[in-house]
């Protein structure tokens, strides 16, 4: 038997704030949060901007043993997955834990915790680093720790697939649920790249904007990087309306494929296979897709190969599409990329709200869709994808329904 599967719980961190409240609010008002960095030096960098969570004190959220136990993207895992845990109104039992999953996407892992370690194992030439480093840094540390607080005892993995890690993460995580595997299940995804190496890493690729993210716009530049974290809690339909649980909307396919093309340069072809998978996943024509919430990063390559890509797959359904890029506001957090754009996604199909592109300035004929230029747009949409396209050519599409 299998089940539709619908979503009770979300919860994030970005940087709008500290809750899936103002990730919505803001997306909702067209509001940018890429603003100047804090956690480096930024004369020490060719961009000067990125999205950080503004104000974080982990001290809020966990005693300061904990606090140094946990890197700060296993952090943000903890405190998005607690949002999401509590809104869905779940109380696991031993026997509920055993039949749930936790399943969660992070690129990168502790970036910030490797960084101090080379940085005194290299630059202060001390012979020891922290015992804690390997714990810190490693990328399953986020759903460990969810686990852990909430003693979840069913399967517990992380997803690393690059900028499609939170995609792949909760795809997974809705076939076990669908297939009932597992009865509910905890999924998202995590990262905190904003250390002085990795950033200087994404310095050397070129492919950062100088000034800010506009993806589609003629005069895009690049992307920026930003951190964060988003988690959605999955379960049945039919149990979550047995208990009288609030839907938020449902996961009606996924679809992902390789390009099996370059590590770093994006293929239409690709990007078109997950996309007309997921929408065969979810037993629909091209036509009902109302609303993409796009890969978007801003550079010149993805934004008119994903264009390309949606023509192909919409034929002239593309010219109605509504398609918008939130990484032009919450910044592109990587692993974490694909669960926050899910949350953007499921909010604007609840409020009947579509997020803009924000930061355009310009059409771009090799852009020719409506991407929701800077004003956010009143629309009914029953069924949205969201995109997300990895480095590695790893493509990863969730299609979504609208709650009834």
């Amino acid at each position: 038997m299998t089940h539709r599967v619908a979503v009770t719980g979300i919860g994030a961190i970005s940087a709008f704030g500290e809750t899936y409240a103002d990730l919505w609010a803001g997306l909702a008002a067209g509001r940018s949060a890429i603003r100047p960095l804090t956690l480096v030096a930024p004369d020490v960098l060719r961009f000067p901007n990125a999205a950080e969570v503004p104000d974080y004190d982990p001290l809020r959220y966990f005693e300061e043993k904990e606090a140094q136990m946990l890197d700060r993207f296993a952090q943000f895992a903890a405190v998005a997955a607690r949002e999401a845990i509590h809104s869905s109104g779940i109380e696991f039992s031993p026997e509920l834990g055993e039949r749930t999953a936790i399943v969660l996407g992070c690129s990168g892992g502790g970036k910030s915790t490797e960084d101090d370690g080379f940085h005194h194992l290299y630059g202060l030439k001390e012979p020891r680093v922290s015992p804690l480093t390997i714990a810190r840094a490693m990328s399953n540390a986020g759903a460990s720790r969810v686990s852990f607080e909430y003693g979840i005892t069913g399967p517990v993995f992380t997803v690393s697939t690059a900028c499609s890690s939170a995609n792949h993460a909760i795809g997974q995580a809705f076939r076990m649920v669908r297939s009932g595997e597992v009865e509910v299940a905890i999924a998202g995804g995590s990262e905190a790249p904003l250390s002085m190496g990795f950033l200087k890493a994404w310095e050397a690729m070129r492919v950062v904007a100088p000034d800010t993210c506009r993806p589609f716009s003629l005069d895009r530049r690049g992307l920026i990087l930003g951190e964060g974290a988003a988690v959605l809690v999955l379960e049945p339909f039919e149990r979550a309306r047995a208990r009288g649980a609030k839907i938020l909307g449902e996961i009606a396919g996924f679809g992902m494929s390789s390009d099996a093309h370059h590590i770093t340069q994006p293929s239409a072809l690709g990007a078109a296979r997950a996309m007309r998978a997921g929408l065969m996943d979810a037993g629909l024509a091209p036509e009902a897709i109302g609303y993409v919430n796009a890969h978007g990063t801003g550079t010149p390559a993805n934004d008119a190969t994903e264009t390309e890509a949606i023509k192909n797959v919409f034929g002239a359904h593309a010219q109605k599409l509504l398609v918008s890029s939130t990484k032009s506001m919450h910044g592109h957090t990587l692993g974490a990329a694909g669960a926050l754009e899910a949350a953007a996604t499921l909010g604007a199909l609840q409020c009947g709200l579509i997020p803009p592109t924000a930061n355009f300035t310009g059409a771009d004929p090799a852009c020719d869709l409506d991407v929701v230029p800077n004003t956010p747009r009143a629309a009914k949409v029953e069924f949205a994808i969201s995109n997300s396209f990895a480095f590695g050519g790893l493509n990863a599409v969730l299609v979504f329904r609208k709650s009834a």
